[in-house]
């Protein structure tokens, strides 16, 4: 097998492939369906209606199936997962299959936990369009030992990017990659993404809400391997600038949150 890191195409902020990605986001404001923690719900919301998506917080059972299927898109992020949680992921992702809703899956600590991991290994074979994880995740659900420590990860991206390639393969999903050089691929093309900061890390829910944000472009961007490399490089500018204008991590949230509303105009 080539190695994977071979023929990687970079992409950085500005573009003019991710202005026109955005400015089509602002246009048609996609309605993105969330199932996705209870830490991470607020500023959830809050980045997509910076970005100029329309947030859903949809997670009762009896609602998602028919919630699915009028929203752009959907994120299913199973971070403090309960059976009914996981039923509502479940049913969300199932109809999104059958209905044609693009749909990102956060693997939040799989491969830690077994009740988590059991679950996540249902929505895979849902065939979710966007696989969003961490180094630790992406390797466990490739199978192997990540490494994971909660929702942390003690493996860099760049060695879990073989995983990652063997993932998109066998799934059929765009994985996005996250760690200090962000990776996108499909298991043929990669993209690798540099940018963001430090202090990304002392907020909570970044990671989880940059999977809300490639599903806000699922719907606008012509293919889900670009809407994942457009997300991410967004999102690493944005934190960069944000960075530059904080004190700290509460400052930053607030920075993050102005700079994103206004980028690209």
């Amino acid at each position: 097998m080539t190695h994977p890191l071979s023929g990687m195409e970079a992409l950085s902020w500005p573009n003019p492939e991710l202005l026109a990605d955005l400015a089509r986001l602002r246009d048609r404001s996609p309605l993105v369906h969330c199932i996705t923690n209870a830490v991470v719900t607020n500023f959830t919301a809050n980045v997509l209606l910076a970005v100029g998506a329309a947030p859903a917080m949809v997670v009762t059972v009896e609602e998602v199936e028919e919630f699915v299927r009028i929203a752009s898109a959907l994120l299913v992020n199973v971070g403090t997962i309960t059976a009914p949680d996981a039923d509502a992921m479940l049913e969300a992702a199932g109809t999104a299959g059958r209905s044609g809703t693009p749909w990102v899956l956060d693997p939040v600590a799989a491969g830690v936990l077994a009740y988590r991991t059991s679950v996540v290994d249902k929505l895979v074979g849902l065939s979710p369009t966007v696989i969003r994880g961490n180094a630790s995740e992406i390797l466990a659900l490739n199978g192997l030992n990540g490494g994971g420590r909660g929702v942390d990860s003690t493996v860099s991206s760049v060695e879990a990017l073989p995983a990652a390639v063997e993932l998109a393969r066998s799934t059929g999903a765009v994985v996005a990659l996250s760690g200090k050089i962000d990776y996108v691929t499909d298991g043929e093309q990669i993209i690798s993404v540099e940018g963001g900061h430090e202090l990304m890390s002392r907020v909570t829910g970044m990671g989880c809400t940059l999977g809300a944000l490639i599903a806000a472009f699922l719907p606008v961007s012509s293919s889900p391997l670009r809407a994942a490399a457009t997300a991410s490089a967004i999102f690493g500018a944005v934190g960069e600038h944000a960075a530059t204008k904080s004190g700290g991590p509460g400052s930053f949230a607030v920075e993050f949150l102005d700079r994103l509303s206004t980028i690209g105009l």
